[in-house]
């Protein structure tokens, strides 16, 4: 015997419970409505007794009144003479009597003026006297069961059923029929004793026939419980049985022997892909831990070990909550995302030993429903060191593009040294008086070679950056400032887009002011008969970014690729250092420099640059997001 229930048990006792508590709804609701009909007969019973005494006190009113010499001018007289009417009138008096003695629950009954005081009482005791109102049993009749059966089987009480007595059209008073509760449960008790045990004897058949019949019927179910346990088992081979039965329960026997052996091979299958999966896990550098829909991880590479310090087997089956704690910088980042479901790409954090990581967190749906969560963990400083890399490349090939433009420049003033120098050495041998001007012809050129050499010097030299937190709207601002001289003489108009938010980035103020000046200059150069240049800032994705876009003729195709050599210029006066400087200003705050132009039509350059991120804003983000 299996410690778990068999199929077969099991459904025979859904289904014997769903007989049961199928007959036990029917038994309340015929136990409600016993209570119902019995509350309910009360309250139209006191309702019709109350109409009835209305009766009798009208007619008795109209004659007596009728009869005698009332002045109906005061309504005092007017007052007593109705008081004695009703005290006096035997009709009346043995109305009530009979009422009380006849009526199961009703308690007492009276006539009350519109102050409550009584003008005539089944009880003699209480006349004269001022009685409040009583609960309205229409409360009770109206409830629900429950309400119901708290007043009856209650504190005991005495309710009322008021029915208003006009004279005139004007009202002078009230009948006020009492129901006891107690006499409505000593009338109601016998019923109910009755219908609960009609209602158990009913539930005690239904529920030992359901089990009889359903255990007769489910009989086949033991043997194909057993058979489905081998299957799961990969044992099926050896269940033996018969399954050359013609019914439905053959068919089903064949069909689990052949899901049997699908099952046997498919764990077979799983068992391969498993140690191939296995290995490629053991090989991954990233930590990768995949998560079921209720937060359970059911994968883990052994990577991850390496990340959290915690052995692989006992985070294999844990929760999210179990394996990151919430007081961690890790754990508080990757719990914060995933209840408010918002996932992170390469969300880099520095732990508490110093490490840094990148978190990814990718939610896995499918038609919108969450059905798993896929969590990377990344050595950034891994990644930090390629992205250098990488860098290192780009400054590379950069220096050599500048390179090329200064050994070209270098060339022609050695050349002129040289021919001057063979003038020179021929004129001095015959004493010739323009030897002197030959001399300052070479000493132009040498000042000019070695301000060439100086400038490349210059560019090469490694720059101590002072970085600090700056906003790039102040320095479009400052940057624009300065530039208005030069745009007002050529009437150029600089239109400032600032955003209202901050957009603080660590940069060295004083180069990247100047690396804008000379994009914003050349701009501004570029339209010698006037226009428009935009100077704005805006943030674009994880970035941010400054353009600045003017209205000149734009760039020639066949020149773009020279753009950032230095000493290529299109003015005659140019030096063509500005955007060669630009670029390596912004290659050295880990940004970028980048232009679109366009023909007749003008050119924008953008100038971005990473933002900046503060320790602890992982966790603002996530929730500024939602």
């Amino acid at each position: 015997m299996h410690p778990r229930l068999r199929l077969k048990t099991k459904l025979v006792l859904a289904i014997s419970g769903m007989v049961v508590v199928l007959v036990a709804g029917l038994a309340f609701i015929y136990v409600s409505q016993i209570v119902h009909h019995d509350v309910h007969d009360t309250y139209q019973g006191a309702g019709f007794l109350a109409n009835e005494v209305l009766d009798a006190a009208q007619q008795a009113l109209q004659a007596d009144l009728d009869s005698t010499r009332v002045d109906t001018s005061s309504p005092e007289q007017v007052r007593t003479a109705i008081e004695d009417v009703l005290q006096t009138d035997p009709g009346l008096n043995t109305l009530l009597q009979s009422i009380v003695g006849y009526s199961p629950t009703i308690y007492d009954v009276m006539i009350t003026d519109t102050h409550g005081r009584v003008l005539l009482h089944t009880n003699p005791d209480q006349m004269g006297k001022v009685l409040p109102e009583r609960a309205d049993f229409g409360e009770v009749d109206g409830g629900g069961l429950r309400r119901q059966l708290e007043v009856v089987f209650g504190k005991p009480g005495v309710y009322e059923r008021r029915l208003t007595v006009t004279r005139n059209g004007q009202p002078f008073g009230s009948i006020r029929v009492g129901i006891s509760t107690v006499f409505l449960r000593s009338q109601l008790q016998p019923k109910l004793k009755s219908a609960l045990l009609f209602s158990g004897i009913a539930v005690l058949l239904s529920l030992l026939l359901a089990a009889l019949l359903s255990n007769a019927a489910l009989q086949p179910l033991e043997d194909i419980s057993r058979r489905l346990d081998l299957a799961s088992a990969g044992q099926l081979e050896s269940a033996g049985g018969d399954t050359a039965r013609d019914d439905e329960v053959g068919a089903v026997t064949t069909k689990i022997d052949l899901l049997g052996r699908q099952i046997r091979d498919a764990r077979e299958v799983f068992s391969a892909l498993k140690e191939n999966l296995d290995q490629i896990m053991a090989n991954l550098q990233d930590g990768i831990l995949l998560f079921t829909r209720d937060a359970r991880a059911v994968l883990v590479s052994a990577s991850v070990e390496s990340f959290l310090g915690r052995p692989r087997g006992q985070m294999l089956g844990a929760e999210i909550w179990e394996i990151f704690a919430q007081d961690s910088r890790v754990g508080s980042l990757v719990l914060d995302a995933y209840s408010l479901r918002q996932p992170l790409v390469r969300h880099e954090v520095q732990m508490e030993e110093g490490r840094r990581l990148q978190v990814s967190l990718d939610f896995i749906e499918e038609r919108g429903e969450r059905i798993g969560t896929l969590l990377t963990l990344h050595d950034a400083e891994s990644v930090r060191q390629i992205e250098d890399e990488i860098e290192l490349s780009r400054r590379l090939a950069a220096i050599g593009r500048l390179t090329s433009g200064v050994a070209h420049e270098v060339k022609n003033p050695i050349n002129a040294i040289v021919l001057h120098l063979e003038v020179l050495r021929g004129k001095l041998q015959q004493s010739d008086p323009d030897a002197r001007r030959h001399m300052e012809v070479i000493g132009k050129e040498i000042q000019r070679l070695d301000r060439v050499v100086q400038t490349l010097v210059d560019f090469t030299r490694p720059v101590e950056l002072r970085l600090a937190d700056v906003d790039l709207r102040r320095l479009v601002e400052e940057v624009g400032t300065l530039a208005f001289p030069e745009a007002e003489r050529l009437g150029v108009r600089i239109v400032r887009e600032i955003p209202g938010q901050s957009l603080r980035v660590k940069a060295d103020a004083d180069l990247v002011k100047q690396a804008l000046l000379n994009v914003v200059l050349n701009g501004v150069q570029a339209m010698p008969q006037g226009g428009v240049l935009t100077l704005g800032a805006a943030r674009v994705g994880a970035e941010f970014e400054i353009y600045v876009c003017d209205q000149g003729p734009g760039i020639p195709p066949d020149l773009r690729d020279k753009v950032f050599n230095l000493y290529f210029t299109t003015k005659p006066a140019g030096s063509g250092i500005g955007l060669a400087m630009t670029y390596r200003v912004m290659q050295l705050h880990n940004g970028s420099v980048e232009f679109e132009s366009y023909n007749g039509q003008g050119t924008v350059f953008r100038l971005r640059f990473p933002a900046l991120e503060a320790e602890g804003r992982a966790q603002q983000e996530v929730a500024a997001q939602t």
